[in-house]
Formats: structure tokens, C-alpha cells, sequence
């Protein structure tokens, strides 16, 4: 991979696209400073784990998207920054302490037990536990046709009826059968929004790591599609690529709070995911658990309590009823560094090369491409 160019400055957030979009399209949802070109059509694709520092180092592995980068946006996709999360703050257009979809694993109060917000649990609510209108049900009250594609397991999955609820729901297998989908749904309605997801590049950099030559080529698939989609859009639609959070390489010398009696003790859960764990501590022992964590893991670790954390925006204003959620303790790992819980998490978690949570530019700043007409805007 080519270098990568100077790092530009973030100018917006991943809560600010479907506002913006909703503002082009004439039925503002909030304010944002995002500006888009008026449009009654608007595709948004989003392909997880394209951060925009990953992009960058792309070169001729994406060269469509590296133009459209040339004239398009940094966004920050927030903490932590992992798909549950992020895409509760696309969907809703909240911050995470508002939505509180604040983690990949996180502590249900109510029942004292820790779930997975991607996964889902079939004895949480998603409207209950996110019951804030997402941006999608704005514009369809407003008459915008919402239409979201992607595979067949995610309609009405816990994560998008908490999250992404409101368009209708067209399955779609490949890439190609992606764009088709987003290529003729657009043409559905005189003002529409089509919402595509694309997951397979996350997949081949938490197997092989960003830099491995399968996630070159499962780049240089999603450049191709993003080009065709542009080339058949109406000429009076918009074309949006942005992404969930970035990602980092990871040595596989990591501690484990199941062998590491350390790290362990005052936690008898934890949740968050690695490179951003949450640690829902046992009465008393936040303090001792953080001393212990900062010792251990060194400087450059965020190792903060919920108290800490919130009043340092890290989850932006947090609802009454969301601050539980969060853990005793809250962990930004610095670069190099993660920790697993296989006590609870899967134990091949354990043997994935990239990964992402933590609060590296790596791997929470995301793009923002915009093109009109086949061309960036």
C-alpha cells in the first residue's frame, strides 16, 4: 500500500449523515452542519470498517473512492467505535449516551446479565431499550420512501429494530446484487432514500488484518461496485459512502482476564469488546480496578470510571436510564494493545488479527464521499 497522505481534520460526526440527508431532501429532522446538495433521490452506502486512515493507504487499490476522498469529509464515528454502536448513531442520529447502544457487549440493568448489541437478545425489547424515532422514521412520516438492502439474517434483527428501523427491507446477497437492488429501488418513488450495507471488508480485515492482501482485494471489489452504483444512479440523485469505524492490527500476544488473575479480580463481568472493554466491577472495587488497569496496561491506556468517562463527553450527554449500561470502568486500550474476557466471549475472538473500540484516529475516523451525476460533489 502507498503511503498514506496527511491526515485532514475531522469536520463532522457519523450522527450527522441521515440529518444531512434528511435536510437535502427537504424534511429537516435537526439542525447539522453537513451541507449537501438539494436532492429528492439519495443513496447511502456504508461499508464497515472503512475507516478513512485505512482509505487513505488504499492508493490504486481504490482508486475511484480516493477520488472521491480527494473532495469529501472526515466524520468522527464517536466511542466506542464499534458496529452496534455506530450504527445506532447513524440510524437514530444520536450520540451514544442518547440512543444507548453503548457498547458491543453491554450490562442489562434490568436483568443483571450482559448482551450482545450486534447479536442481540431475544429477551431485550429493541424498541423498548432504543425507543427514540430513528431518522428513517422521520423521513417516511415526511414521505420519503426509505428502502435498506442488505442480507436476508438482518431484516428485522434486534440491532436493526433498535437501530435502523423504518424503510423497507430488500434482501440481497452479493455486491452486485447490492447496487442492483439500490439501482432500481432509487427509481421507487419520486423522493427516495436507499440505505445499503456492506459488511464483507470488516470480515477480511478482522481475519487477515487492513493491511492483508484479502482486504486489498475485498477493497478493490467495493471501489468497482461504488463506481457502477454512481454510473447508474439518476442524474438528480446523490451517492453517500461513509462507514461505521476504522480499524488497527493487533498483535495476538494479548492478556486474557480467563489467565490473567490480575486483570481479573473486581471483575466478575466484563463486556465492551477489546479494544474497548467495559468492566462492571464488584461493589467498591471500581477504584482498585482501575489502579490495577493502569499499572498493567501502561501510560498511553484510557482507563477511566463511568464518571470520568461521561463527564469526559466520551459517550456524548448520557440519559439517566443509559448510564448503568455503561461499566464501573471504562477502557480505551492504546495501540498494540487489547484485552479478552474468555471467560464469557468466544475464545476465537481471540485470533482475530484487526480490531476496532478503541479511540485511535485509526480507528474512529470514517469518510464521508459524496457524488452527483457519477462525479464527487
Amino acid at each position: 500500500m502507498s503511503p498514506s497522505p496527511a491526515p485532514r481534520p475531522v469536520d463532522g460526526a457519523l450522527a450527522d449523515v441521515l440529518p444531512a440527508v434528511a435536510l437535502a431532501l427537504g424534511a429537516p429532522q435537526r439542525a447539522v452542519d453537513l451541507p449537501l446538495p438539494a436532492a429528492d433521490r439519495v443513496v447511502v452506502l456504508l461499508v464497515d470498517g472503512l475507516g478513512d486512515r485505512q482509505l487513505a493507504a488504499a492508493g490504486r487499490d481504490a482508486a475511484f473512492l480516493a477520488e472521491l476522498r480527494g473532495h469529501g469529509r472526515v466524520l468522527a464515528a464517536g466511542h466506542p467505535s464499534t458496529t452496534a454502536t455506530s450504527m445506532a448513531s447513524f440510524g437514530t442520529g444520536l450520540l451514544p449516551g442518547a440512543h444507548g447502544l453503548v457498547g458491543y457487549e453491554v450490562m442489562d440493568p434490568a436483568r443483571g446479565r450482559v448482551f450482545n448489541e450486534l447479536a442481540w437478545d431475544d429477551a431485550v425489547d429493541p424498541r423498548v431499550w432504543q425507543p427514540q424515532p430513528t431518522v428513517f422514521e422521520h423521513l417516511a412520516a415526511a414521505g420519503v420512501r426509505c428502502v435498506q438492502v442488505g442480507p436476508r439474517h438482518f431484516a428485522g434483527s434486534g440491532l436493526t429494530e433498535a437501530a435502523l428501523r423504518g424503510p423497507a427491507y430488500v434482501a440481497a446477497r452479493s455486491l452486485a446484487d447490492r447496487v442492483d437492488a439500490a439501482a432500481s429501488a432509487v427509481r421507487s418513488a419520486p423522493r427516495t432514500l436507499v440505505y445499503v450495507y456492506w459488511g464483507e471488508l470488516d470480515k477480511a480485515g478482522h481475519e487477515h488484518g487492513w493491511r492483508s492482501d484479502a482486504w486489498r482485494r475485498e477493497l478493490g471489489d467495493v471501489d468497482l461496485a461504488v463506481r457502477q452504483l454512481a454510473r447508474r444512479l439518476p442524474a438528480d440523485a446523490l451517492l453517500l459512502v461513509t462507514s461505521d469505524h476504522g480499524m488497527v492490527d493487533v498483535p495476538l500476544a494479548r492478556p486474557d482476564l480467563a489467565e490473567d488473575a490480575v486483570l481479573a479480580r473486581g471483575v466478575p463481568v466484563s463486556g465492551g469488546e477489546a479494544r474497548a472493554p467495559m468492566l462492571y466491577c464488584a461493589p467498591g472495587d471500581a477504584p482498585d480496578v482501575q489502579a490495577r488497569w493502569r499499572e498493567r496496561l501502561g501510560p498511553d491506556a484510557e482507563v477511566l470510571l463511568r464518571d470520568e468517562a461521561v463527564a469526559a463527553g466520551w459517550f456524548g450527554p448520557v440519559a439517566p436510564h443509559v448510564l448503568p449500561r455503561i461499566g464501573d470502568v471504562v477502557v480505551a486500550c492504546p495501540p498494540g494493545v487489547a484485552v479478552h474476557d474468555s471467560r464469557t466471549q468466544r475464545r476465537q475472538l481471540t485470533r482475530l488479527v484487526g480490531l476496532h473500540g478503541g479511540r485511535t484516529d485509526d480507528e474512529t475516523e470514517v469518510p464521508l464521499l459524496v457524488a452527483a451525476g457519477g462525479r464527487p460533489v
